[in-house]
Formats: C-alpha cells, structure tokens, sequence
C-alpha cells in the first residue's frame, strides 16, 4: 500500500527518509486554523493534521495518508509562523527567556478502509533570556521564517535551548516515537 506524506515540509521529509520509510509527498490545500488565545494547541494541531491528511485522502484511493502539524504556546498565546519581522520579533521576546509547549499532532488515514487514528505529543522547551541583539542577529539568519514560534531548534535556534522535556523530534516538526506507534496499528514497521 502507498504511503503519502501530506506535507512539504523539508524536516518532515528528511526525517522521514533517514528512517528509510517509502513514500511519497503531497502537498495539500488546507488552510490550518491558526487559533486564538487560550485555545488548546493540542485541538489546534489535531485539527489541521486531520485536515491536511483528509485533503489528501481525496487523491489517493488505496494509500496510507499521514498527516501533521506543529503548534507552539506559550503564556496562553500560540505561537504559530511569524507573518513578517515584527512579528517574528514578538515571537522570540515571548518565548525567551521561558518554558513553551510545542505540541505536534499526527493523524493517520488508511483510504481504503477509511479508518482514522491520531495523537498528540507534547515537549516542553525552555529558552534562555535573549537580549534584544541576540533577537535581531537570530531573526537576520532567516532560518526561522516559517517556523512555529519563529525559531528552528535544529538550527542556531539550539544556541538558546537551556532544557528540552520530551520529545525532541517534536520540536523538530515530526514526533516519531507518536508515529512509529500509529503506523504499526496499520501494519507498517519502520524497521
């Protein structure tokens, strides 16, 4: 059976094929809720995992359909991509120097019997007080432009990691401890 990754996303990818898993990338044309505040980034990311992995059970008949989010938050607001250099900004002065969640979500869909099964996995990430030419010299490097939270932690972004809880993969965009324990309820080993 096909499995499709409904996503784009290079470290989705990457991470995908270090594990040597076949596959194949669709890029779906769903508009991820991005929430409000106090809203549950678990909800979130469950909502438009399901979302990208329904838009892409439309096109494939007979396939393993994994889709996924990432959303962060932080003192009751989502931190989602930043929308420009501001925002991006207002993104790191929020998270530096605190503990933020990041919460991804995996939703898997077997097209052809139409079942569905999905998780959240959730990490917590502490930062370091950055000062305001830290932020500037951070947000200049670009690599956090479409980011959750406007920072990768693969990245330079490690440079201001302090203490990760859990899952590390999460952060990185594909928590795959969650995944591998969904793909074997479809018969699919990653080994």
């Amino acid at each position: 059976m096909q499995i499709v990754l409904a996503s784009k996303s290079p470290r989705r990818i990457e991470l995908l094929q270090e594990l040597g898993l076949k596959f194949e990338t669709y890029s779906p044309d769903f508009k991820e809720r991005e929430g409000e505040i106090d809203e549950d980034p678990a909800e979130i990311a469950l909502h438009n995992a399901l979302g990208k992995a329904q838009e892409a059970q439309k096109r494939f008949k007979n396939a393993i359909i994994i889709g996924v989010d990432t959303v962060g938050s932080s003192h009751g607001h989502i931190l989602g991509k930043p929308k420009d250099r501001e925002d991006a900004t207002r993104l790191i002065r929020l998270i530096s120097g605190t503990t933020h969640k990041v919460v991804s979500a995996v939703a898997i869909i077997n097209t052809k019997s139409g079942k569905i099964i999905s998780a959240t996995t959730e990490t917590l990430i502490t930062m370091d007080k950055m000062d305001e030419a830290e932020i500037q010299a951070y947000i200049d490097t670009g690599e956090g432009d479409d980011k959750a939270a406007a920072y990768a932690i693969q990245g330079k972004g490690s440079l201001f990691i302090k203490k990760i809880e859990g899952d590390y993969f999460n952060v990185v965009g594909l928590p795959i401890y969650t995944l591998k324990k969904l793909l074997k309820k479809f018969s699919v080993d990653l080994l």
